[in-house]
């Protein structure tokens, strides 16, 4: 999925084309401050929203981080909250649309988007969807028109009186006081909440841990510029009358400085854009919304059959239930309304999840590992939370009461509906597991299950772990000899007493061994002060019982020693390690391997990792002799380990290769391709 497009895409719509002039009709020539500083105040909760994600990578986006974070009463509430801030948004996005067309045609507003309402709502009932490349194409065709528009704008005050602009236009620059300003800010700050919509398909997202964040700041910085500087190039050319009444005020804005166009071009221009830009976030809107109630559904928060799909794959009662509502809204409420609600949902949503951050690393769940961490913590969450309720309460008592209600009937709805049929409590219990010993391990296992599917990082030591770790083949002792090998051999390595690190290998089964899958069993432990992660890999000479490890009959027993220091590089190991036991031929593999390096290579990604045996091609003959420091593998490879005469060794700069050393290499994809390309 394109991040960038996605939120960006999400961005453009009423925030930009309907509400710059309801906002100024509230503050004043600074409303493109106000755009300003609600652009900087989304930013702890798009920090937020990025850890999220990359740690809970799930549909569902803000209802499945707060239901997990917070339980599930202060789910239910996050799940309406989203709903009901997409169902606002969208519907402000319509009545927009129907504002522009209303440039060119004389039709009333809200029929308009009523009608386009049941359009869209239609469309989503039958299952269709915007690709991925429309939304690109969409995205890119706005962003071009609003550069064309902003560069035409700026051009243009050159040849205006910048003393009488100052004097006309920006005296009072605060023309309702600082009260009027701070509402202003919760009224456009619904501009941005496209920012965090990715949220929804971040289990979609390839390489979640970079581009998540990286497309939301880039998204971030786009929808600033534009906002900023357009809103500004508004205040400049328009009548303070006349803007604070313009439901299009960049097409009336365009007219003034693009009438050199022929043909009234560059007015056409701009009503494609802002249709363009309604109706994909009108139609997404829809499609984003109605997952709200159907994610709820599956988890038992509302009555089963919103979770129904028809048998083209659309959740059809969640659809028409999100349309419905919709309407019902254009029809109850008038254009600033619905802003100032949309706003005050989503303020809720956003101090909420900044709490989810706070409650998710204070539950000191292991298994909560965030490709992308927040910077500042935890004052970035702390300053959103304070800012959202402050802008919450500056926006006028009905969007609190509104607000209020809603949270009132989420929290009764669930003790009336859901509290008997919900069972998981939410991170929130590990943050008092310090006082009780009341845990949730569903949630621990859940985010498991997530680590497991994310994978490995790219600096996790998982090759080089292996291709260093010892065998001991064809083991044929009792459990107490093997224990005691196994610390002795790892000791050394991970600068821990041999006495120590067998005792906890030996603390049982229940602490510190599993079992992957039939026939192999997994120990791990981890040691205060451990200087790197250590392997044992025994293969057993025959099927064998172990009494301390239960009553199965075992191939293969895997050791695994790790530092207390990282705790999630440990579990990402261990969820690796299963996903490779768990394919179901890995014990055949493991059975007919002819010696210790099969064994190593079974339990590594070969796309990743060459065995490169010197002397053996005209190309490796050229490195007999040399120095590793003096041979240039491609790009960040790692010689891991040399096997020379059946002796493993550690590597450094002025180890010496001869003929018959068999080298265990490790880097990228590119690179071992081209190094077996090159020497094997």
């Amino acid at each position: 999925m394109d991040v960038y497009a996605i939120s960006t895409g999400a961005m453009f719509s009423s925030g930009f084309f309907l509400l710059p002039g309801l906002a100024a009709s509230q503050t004043g020539s600074s409303v493109f401050l106000a755009y300003l500083l609600a652009g900087f105040l989304i930013l702890p909760s798009m920090f937020s929203v990025a850890e999220l994600s990359t740690a809970m990578p799930r549909a569902g986006g803000a209802y499945y981080f707060i239901d997990r974070s917070l339980g599930p009463v202060m789910g239910t509430i996050g799940g309406m909250g989203s709903w009901f801030a997409l169902i606002f948004k969208s519907a402000f996005a319509l009545i927009g649309m129907g504002a522009y067309i209303a440039v060119f045609i004389d039709l009333p507003i809200v029929p308009v988007a009523v009608v386009l309402t049941l359009i869209f709502g239609v469309l989503n009932i039958i299952g269709a969807k915007e690709s991925t490349g429309l939304q690109r194409f969409l995205v890119a065709t706005l962003i071009t028109i609003m550069i064309f528009y902003l560069v035409q704008g700026l051009f243009k005050i050159a040849s205006l009186d910048l003393q009488v602009i100052l004097n006309d236009r920006f005296d009072p620059f605060f023309q309702f006081g600082s009260h009027g300003f701070l509402s202003t800010i919760g009224l456009v700050f619904v501009s941005y909440t496209g920012l965090t919509k990715v949220a929804s398909v971040s289990e979609e997202v390839q390489n979640p841990d970079r581009n998540i964040p990286l497309g939301m700041i880039l998204s971030l910085i786009t929808a600033s510029i534009v906002y900023v500087i357009g809103v500004l190039l508004m205040v400049i050319y328009l009548e303070p009358a006349e803007f604070f009444q313009d439901l299009t005020p960049v097409a009336t804005t365009g007219e003034l400085f693009m009438d050199w166009l022929p043909g009234g071009v560059g007015l056409i221009l701009v009503v494609i854009a802002a249709a363009a830009a309604f109706a994909s976030t009108g139609n997404a809107g829809i499609l984003s919304a109605s997952r709200y109630p159907f994610a709820m559904a599956r988890d038992n928060l509302i009555p089963s059959f919103f979770g129904k799909i028809s048998a083209n794959g659309t959740p059809v009662v969640s659809v028409i239930a999100t349309t419905g509502t919709m309407i019902l809204l254009l029809v109850m409420f008038n254009v600033e309304s619905v802003a100032k609600l949309a706003s005050a949902f989503q303020l809720l949503l956003f101090a909420l999840l900044n709490v989810a951050v706070i409650v998710m690393r204070e539950s000191k769940i292991e298994s909560y590992d965030p490709g992308f961490k927040s910077p500042l913590y935890p004052w970035v969450q702390i300053f959103g939370i304070f800012f959202s309720i402050l802008l919450i309460l500056e926006m006028g008592i009905l969007s609190v009461l509104f607000t209020l209600v809603i949270i009132f009937v989420c929290v009764m709805w669930y003790f009336y509906y859901a509290v008997d049929k919900v069972d998981r409590q939410g991170a929130i219990f590990h943050v008092t597991a310090r006082m009780s010993r009341h845990v949730d391990e569903g949630l621990d296992s859940e985010l498991r299950s997530i680590m497991r599917e994310k994978g490995l990082r790219k600096d996790d030591p998982y090759e080089s772990v292996v291709a260093r770790s010892m065998v001991f083949d064809q083991f044929k002792k009792d459990y107490e000899s093997l224990l005691t090998q196994v610390a002795n051999h790892m000791t050394s390595r991970i600068n821990c007493d041999a006495n120590l690190l067998r005792a906890r290998f030996a603390e049982g089964p229940d602490d510190h061994a599993m079992t992957l899958a039939e026939g192999v069993c997994l120990h791990h432990v981890r040691i205060p002060n451990a200087t790197s992660s250590e392997m044992v890999l025994v293969r057993l000479a025959k099927p064998t019982v172990f009494k301390e490890l239960g009553d199965e009959s075992l191939h293969a027993i895997i050791f695994l020693a790790s530092s207390t220091h990282n705790a999630t590089q440990h579990l990402r190991i261990l969820a690796h390690l299963a996903e490779v036991i768990d394919n179901g031929s890995f014990l055949a593999h493991w059975d007919k391997a002819k010696d210790e390096t099969d064994l190593r290579e079974i339990l590594l990604r070969d796309e990743r990792f060459v065995n490169l045996i010197v002397g053996e091609t005209e190309a490796s003959k050229e490195v007999i002799g040399k120095k590793l420091r003096d041979v240039r593998f491609p790009g960040q490879s790692l010689v891991a380990v040399i096997r020379r005469q059946g002796i493993v060794t550690i590597p450094h700069g002025d180890t010496e290769l001869m003929e018959g050393d068999e080298v265990s290499i490790i880097g990228e994809l590119s690179d071992i391709e081209t190094i077996r390309k090159q020497y094997c």
